[in-house]
């Protein structure tokens, strides 16, 4: 049984990347504590590996930077010239056996194969793996090979391995021609050995071409305009030499634009096509000869809303057109949309199951952040739901339906005007295609009567006329609702700009309660280093009676139950057990007591303090017969007050990620955000939404 692969390539521009994250991705769903090991690095102190850098940013990895490799290049050259393999061997050894000690699995990365001898950095790898006991997962780079050479090439890599001790854990065909996928993996597992994992990543355009922040890099250019937008990434590329009218007809989507810097025309021209809908959208611009726009021609650049980036190079134009096609593209931390991508390219086509079964299974009571975030994600997808975003036109919502529609968590419906949606989509340079979602304007919706026409229904005992139903169902807030209340939509998600009373009350006017529940309560998932908690009520009920209190818990220790997290109940009070009294003290008591007699199955100590429901010393010291004191998972604040600062107050000096408020106690799901949340906490929120409407 092992802790640890050694990931290897037979040469350079492999897609390494896509397996490490996609590898990185699944054990954060299955380990507390994971570590990235490269033993010899390409790059030195000062310029930093690439990957090292992307797998540390991506997953909030714990060791230091100079833990993370043995040797740069250059220095195990140096020993290798001095006969010092055993000193470079042991060094690796010793560092690799610091991280395993430290970590639940390590993934080690091979060489990139940047040195002229392929064979001896081929050999390295076999040593290296061979030297620290673990298995390899070899991929191949099958770009522009046929079926067979494809063969050829995975034989003798595996033999390679496998002649010199080396167990082959997976073999991985990668950047296959979508057409020969199945023929690859047929034939590969025919000629390779049963014990040998085969999967097989088709090629990506996305992944394969180059983004313009590295294109900046590999010229060394200088950055005119468009900073925010250096991700953009290049299928194409044209020279712009001709008159405007013809140069247009030649744009396609996502081109590159090299003209010289003299062309005002052609700058100006590209920048509004980019914006325009009937031209496809343009990446960037490179302006060559070592030329500058004429001020004019900038100044008229500044005042435009969306400017994709301006590159100025010295060079030619035939030149820079040449170094173009020989940048190869790289996955860097910041490019969160070619990060997801290669997670997904990897869900879809590696064997995760058969992957895991070939690795040692790991078990812990600790869920770290994100474990508990790769869990909830995985699940949302496993049975998707429409959720429905009534703020269609902020920023955040959007940015974050992007992300959702690309990691296809959810389907998604969003409110507001298709226009200023297309236009805020075409702002913020998103890669969102809004034919994958539905976007309904309440006013001009074919569902406006019928939504009105219910909601007067359900609320003319109420002295609600149709004239005013009609009104109402004209608010984001109720129109959303009734999408959910008439199962056009599984759930709903509000708040970024609304107040919480504006979210939630049409819930309450008619979505209602769920039978036996008398008490709308929410919960926050407060994912601490080593832990995930559940917290409540710290956004609705601002002073609950007992019986409230009572309800809160056990909707509390059922939402726990729901994310895989056992409800150990902790009725919070400023004492613990018998120590204290006065009337707060007695509210928890009896909430404690009520909670027991509704629901005799469920772990709760109450009245009790924080540090003893948590600290297992301080537990056991005041509480020492409790089964709960010192390890509660859910945490009952006695009144809004107390829940809310507490859980900020957690969440801003612990760092621990704080997912909802998830609301509880409802017939279907409807769920508040802060007006201060930020795109990962709607992205969350979505989640935890989508999974409260599977159970219903």
């Amino acid at each position: 049984m092992t802790n640890a692969i050694y990931l290897t390539t037979t040469e350079p521009y492999s897609g390494k990347s896509i397996f490490a994250l996609g590898l990185m991705n699944m054990l954060a769903g299955k380990t507390a504590k994971m570590a990235y090991f490269k033993p010899i690095i390409t790059g030195n102190k000062k310029d930093r590996d690439r990957r090292l850098e992307l797998l540390s940013k991506q997953f909030n990895l714990p060791q230091p930077y100079e833990e993370m490799y043995a040797f740069t290049r250059k220095n195990a050259l140096k020993e290798i010239n001095k006969r010092n393999e055993a000193y470079l061997i042991d060094t690796i050894i010793e560092k690799f056996n610091t991280l395993r000690d430290q970590a639940d699995f390590v993934v080690v990365e091979g060489t990139d194969f940047t040195d002229v001898n392929t064979n001896l950095e081929f050999d390295g790898n076999v040593m290296i793996a061979k030297n620290l006991g673990i298995p390899a997962a070899i991929i191949l780079n099958c770009a522009g090979r046929t079926t067979s050479e494809i063969i050829d090439l995975a034989v003798a890599s595996s033999n390679s391995y496998l002649s010199r001790g080396v167990q082959v854990l997976t073999l991985v065909a990668n950047k296959v021609e979508e057409g020969k996928l199945e023929e690859v993996l047929r034939r590969l597992r025919f000629v390779l050995p049963e014990s040998i994992l085969v999967n097989a990543i088709p090629a990506h355009e996305q992944l394969s071409n180059p983004t313009m922040g590295e294109i900046k890099e590999s010229l060394g250019a200088n950055l005119l305009f468009g900073e925010q937008f250096l991700t953009n990434r290049v299928d194409h590329s044209i020279v712009g030499a001709m008159q405007l009218h013809n140069f247009l007809d030649r744009l396609s989507n996502n081109t590159l634009v090299v003209t010289p810097g003299d062309r005002g025309d052609i700058l100006v021209g590209s920048l509004q096509a980019n914006i325009s809908r009937n031209f496809g959208k343009v990446a960037g611009v490179i302006v060559t000869g070592g030329m500058f726009p004429e001020k004019t021609i900038v100044k008229l650049i500044e005042g435009l809303e969306t400017v994709v980036p301006v590159l100025q190079v010295e060079e030619g134009t035939f030149m820079v057109v040449t170094k173009v096609n020989q940048i190869r593209a790289r996955i860097a931390p910041e490019d969160k949309e070619k990060i997801a991508l290669a997670i997904q390219l990897f869900d879809a086509h590696v064997d995760e199951t058969a992957l895991s079964d070939r690795m040692v299974a790991f078990r812990s009571d600790i869920v770290t952040p994100r474990m508990f975030q790769y869990q909830i994600v995985r699940r949302a997808k496993t049975y998707k739901k429409h959720i429905v975003l009534p703020e269609g036109t902020d920023e955040r919502i959007v940015k974050a339906a992007a992300m959702l529609i690309a990691q296809e968590v959810v389907d998604l419906t969003l409110l507001g005007n298709r226009e200023e949606i297309e236009s805020l989509v075409s702002k913020l340079n998103l890669s969102l295609d809004l034919n994958q979602i539905r976007i309904e304007d309440p006013a001009s919706s074919a569902h406006f009567d019928e939504y009105a026409l219910a909601l007067y229904e359900l609320r003319k005992n109420k002295g609600l006329t149709l004239g005013m139903a009609k009104d109402l169902i004209l608010d984001v807030s109720y129109f959303g609702t009734m999408m959910v209340y008439q199962g056009h939509a599984d759930g709903m998600v509000s708040g970024a700009v609304h107040t919480t009373q504006h979210t939630i009350r049409p819930a309450l006017q008619f979505v209602k309660t769920k039978p036996g529940v008398s008490t709308v309560s929410s919960v926050f998932f407060m994912c601490l280093p080593n832990r995930v908690s559940v917290f409540g009520d710290c956004a609705v009920v601002p002073n609950p009676s007992s019986e409230q209190l009572a309800d809160i818990a056990i909707s509390s220790a059922e939402s726990a139950q729901m994310f895989g997290i056992e409800p150990k109940i902790a009725m919070l009070s400023y004492s613990s057990g018998t120590s204290g009294a006065g009337e707060e003290v007695e509210k928890v008591r009896k909430a404690t007591e009520l909670v027991k007699e509704r629901r005799p199955d469920l772990k709760i100590e109450g009245p009790i303090q924080y540090d003893a429901a948590v600290d297992p010393i301080v537990g056991k010291q005041k509480l020492p017969h409790s089964e709960v004191a010192g390890q509660a998972s859910v945490l009952i604040f006695p009144d809004l007050n107390t829940g809310n600062n507490t859980y900020k107050a957690v969440q801003r000096e612990t760092g621990a990620i704080a997912i909802g408020p998830m609301l509880q106690g409802l017939n279907k799901p409807v769920n508040d955000l802060s007006r201060g949340c930020t795109v990962i906490d709607v992205f969350n929120t979505v989640v935890i939404t989508a999974i409260q409407s599977q159970e219903n």
